[in-house]
């Protein structure tokens, strides 16, 4: 099935084909909003072939050569996270907003998002800003040109991908949506409780027969913790954002494990009140 371009009644732009399932915004002259989006349409229509005739070279831990421009940029998304596992896939959704973000600047157009299943790509032009909720919070968090924010992305073990761990929801803030990406699912990987009865696994290629984690054991379900709990899980998670954002690979982070969140990095994200980690 080809790849499929509808306006929606809203005026954004729609772009589907296979998995990848992208909603755009833009603003600015109407000329330059409609050229934006045709552009973006265009460049959209190959991109699943393109990762496609990679696939298998994406789904190793092991570095190899890539030629694609959406590939390299999984690539070195992934990097600096290494020599922990983990594959260029894990960056998959924010390459390729950012790919089809790549191609709508233009004279005439103020402010552009790509939004790939919650993991968005951004365009501001000076005066501008983007506005997004935070999971697990009532919050938003608002991105200003002069930040150094182009990428949101989120990662969790209840969501479209699978996770070591057992966060809700990882929100991340970085320079890029595939560097958002990479890191929103290392760190949500990494708020664990590792033994605890009540998290049940499953090696991932049983979950899903493709997965490129392998016999990884993903997360499957989580029972309800205590307060103390997930706070001890939130804190292990929190000690690796600390140092991606000290390391400045992000800007900030939301780490959310019901009833905890936490939040790191300013001031793009203000401390919240956290009454379970006091």
């Amino acid at each position: 099935m080809p790849a499929e371009a509808r306006r929606l009644p809203d005026g954004r732009l729609h772009l589907h084909h296979g998995p990848m399932d992208l909603i755009l915004g833009a603003d600015g002259t109407p000329e330059a909003v409609e050229a934006a989006f045709a552009a973006a349409a265009v460049r959209f229509a190959p991109l699943l072939d393109e990762l496609v005739a990679e696939l298998p070279a994406l789904r190793s831990a092991t570095p190899q050569p890539l030629r694609g421009a959406t590939a390299r940029r999984m690539a070195r998304a992934v990097a600096p996270h290494r020599p922990a596992f983990i594959t260029p896939m894990a960056a998959v959704a924010g390459a390729v907003a950012e790919t089809v973000l790549a191609v709508m600047p233009r004279p005439g157009l103020t402010r552009a998002h790509v939004n790939n299943g919650g993991d968005i790509a951004l365009h501001l032009t000076p005066g501008t800003s983007y506005s997004a909720a935070i999971a697990g919070s009532e919050t938003r968090v608002t991105i200003h040109h002069a930040d150094p924010v182009r990428g949101i992305a989120t990662s969790g073990w209840c969501g479209r991908s699978q996770s070591l761990g057992i966060a809700d929801a990882v929100t991340v803030l970085a320079a890029s949506a595939a560097a958002a990406d990479a890191a929103a699912t290392m760190i949500a990987n990494a708020v664990d409780l590792p033994g605890h009865p009540g998290i049940t696994r499953l090696p991932a290629r049983q979950v899903k027969h493709d997965s490129d984690l392998g016999d990884l054991p993903v997360t499957t379900s989580v029972a309800p913790l205590t307060a103390t709990e997930a706070a001890l899980a939130l804190a292990r998670g929190a000690a690796l954002a600390r140092r991606l954002i000290a390391a400045e690979v992000i800007a900030g982070a939301a780490l959310f494990l019901h009833p905890c969140l936490q939040t790191l990095g300013q001031p793009l994200l203000a401390p919240m009140p956290e009454p379970c980690l006091g």
